[in-house]
């Protein structure tokens, strides 16, 4: 999925409610994430056309809370607990993540597959 920046984006959305893993002191969300609008897009290896700076979910802890949750390595975050992730920098996207007031980090993200199966049943579907 690409997009213009300012423009309006539909995207086929997904949402994704992960409990924070405390830690002692820390709370863990089992994920990294990559990309950002202050980041060399190019590098990005889940851009389809080497331009999206969108935030992307890079490394997924085995059984962590991510995992378990159901978020995806190539995930595309486009909000954290409402605020808008489509046009945000690296270091802007961990802190909406790492709140350490939030327990719970609710997430919209899309993903390659969730687009393949709306096309596929918009191609699908027949008109009785």
């Amino acid at each position: 999925m690409s997009f213009v920046p300012g423009q309006p984006v539909t995207a086929v959305v997904e949402r994704v409610e992960i409990q924070k893993l405390r830690q002692g002191e820390n709370l863990i969300l089992g994920f990294s994430i990559g990309g950002g609008i202050d980041q060399d897009p190019g590098q990005n290896p889940f851009s389809e056309d080497k331009s999206d700076k969108g935030i992307y979910v890079t490394r997924i802890s085995p059984k962590g809370p991510a995992d378990l949750a159901g978020l995806k390595i190539g995930d595309k975050i486009m909000q954290v607990n409402g605020w808008d992730m489509t046009m945000v920098t690296h270091d802007q996207a961990r802190k909406k993540l790492t709140k350490k007031r939030e327990d719970v980090v609710r997430l919209l993200v899309t993903r390659k597959s969730l687009e393949e199966a709306v096309k596929q049943s918009k191609g699908c579907y027949h008109k009785p």
